[in-house]
């Protein structure tokens, strides 16, 4: 081979290693827009399931024991750290408190609802209430299973893509912060 042949394959070679490196940036980029959008919708269902669970513990369809524990937990998580739109020193710190809230709330939920077991029962609604607001509580707790579903799988997508060696050694993602998934009980109410 002589000298021009192998400059001609290095370049090849350099050329093919920067497309790669590319489209792994291009792909890692798009994650991490939907990792953040995925975030913002989880955000904003915990805020709506938190508001309902509000109305809920003031409509009068639960026990008053039952009703001030849901207004308690759903007033702790209102009142916690948002994972987006606010500058937190720590993402994981910050979604591990606030999973230990909204678990805090699912668990109040799931014993004020509870119409099987030995817990609170909740008043039958009334022919002439405005809407089943039980029903809309536990459509509001599908969307959250939901959200975090969508969110911990792109966090995990992260997660693998960043774990490469060729990632790593090229240091694409450059300042993004590592996600963390959101883990909270989020069993059925």
């Amino acid at each position: 081979m002589s000298a021009a042949e192998i400059v001609l394959v290095a370049l090849a070679v350099a050329a093919l290693l920067a497309l790669l490196l590319w489209s792994v940036a291009q792909r890692l980029d798009r994650l991490h827009r939907r990792e953040f959008q995925t975030r913002a919708t989880l955000e904003a269902q915990l805020v709506h399931r938190a508001d309902t669970a509000a109305e809920l513990a003031s409509s009068g369809l639960l026990d008053p024991a039952s009703s001030v524990l849901v207004a308690d937990a759903a007033l702790a998580s209102m009142g916690a750290v948002r994972l987006v739109g606010e500058e937190e020193a720590s993402g994981a710190v910050t979604a591990a408190e606030r999973g230990l809230i909204e678990s805090d709330l699912s668990r109040t939920l799931r014993a004020a609802l509870d119409t099987e077991g030995e817990g609170a029962r909740p008043v039958p609604p009334q022919p002439g209430d405005e809407s089943d607001l039980v029903g809309r509580m536990r459509q509001v707790q599908n969307r959250v299973q939901l959200a975090r579903r969508f969110h911990n799988d792109a966090v995990v997508q992260i997660q693998q893509i960043r774990r490469l060696a060729l990632v790593r050694i090229f240091r694409l993602p450059g300042h993004a912060p590592m996600p963390v998934t959101f883990e909270m009980d989020d069993a059925r109410v």
